[in-house]
């Protein structure tokens, strides 16, 4: 199942949840989508483990603005800044060089994985904690469009490290007593280990 193979990959010994999905369209003449990290915007324990899945409904052809990741950047510090409202800044590398810096990472040394080339129904895997954007949509008549299916451990609970309070996005969900997600609205999708439970182990996936 996908869920034992995100659980596989993470190293995730107690299995799979699934926290949320998304559609993803990117329509002809579309701006740059700034790079960021996706874990910064998951409020659960532990901190950025989170794996999301990146499906493509469409043939990634280049001028479309397929994803491109920064390799090794899963293994930078727990920066958790940038929101939803940056996505379409002018400047799409800003927050990532940023964070390059902060690493004592030369910008000019980064190295960068595209999705270009990547069949539609073909899929790539990243860690939460992994930088990833991508350049607009070229195309005077193609869509870029996917879906994100994004996943934490099985034994994960809601919560920031930080103490600060659930964000909108998963104050609704959490139940009187209890930091455990609900299964009806996060499904563990594959259980591993029935007394696991997962700490850091963003080193393991790239």
């Amino acid at each position: 199942t996908l869920g034992r193979l995100v659980a596989t990959l993470a190293g995730w010994r107690c299995g799979a949840r699934l926290v949320q999905d998304q559609m993803w369209a990117k329509p002809p003449g579309s701006p740059n989508l700034v790079f960021h990290r996706d874990s910064p915007y998951y409020d659960f324990l532990p901190q950025d483990e989170v794996l999301t899945v990146w499906l493509a409904l469409d043939e990634m052809l280049p001028e479309l603005g397929p994803i491109e990741y920064v390799r090794g950047s899963h293994l930078w510090g727990s920066s958790r800044t940038g929101s939803a409202s940056q996505f379409f800044d002018k400047d799409p590398r800003a927050l990532l060089h940023s964070a390059a810096r902060a690493e004592g990472v030369d910008i000019e040394t980064l190295h960068f994985a595209t999705t270009a080339g990547l069949p539609a129904g073909g899929c790539s895997i990243h860690h939460g904690k992994t930088w990833h954007g991508s350049g607009p949509n070229a195309s005077k008549k193609h869509p870029r469009r996917a879906v994100g299916i994004h996943f934490v451990p099985a034994s994960a609970r809601f919560g920031c490290e930080d103490g600060a309070e659930l964000g909108w996005r998963w104050k609704p969900f959490k139940q009187e007593g209890t930091d455990v997600p609900p299964d009806d609205g996060f499904p563990v999708t594959w259980r591993g280990e029935p007394d696991a439970s997962d700490g850091d182990d963003a080193e393991r996936s790239p």
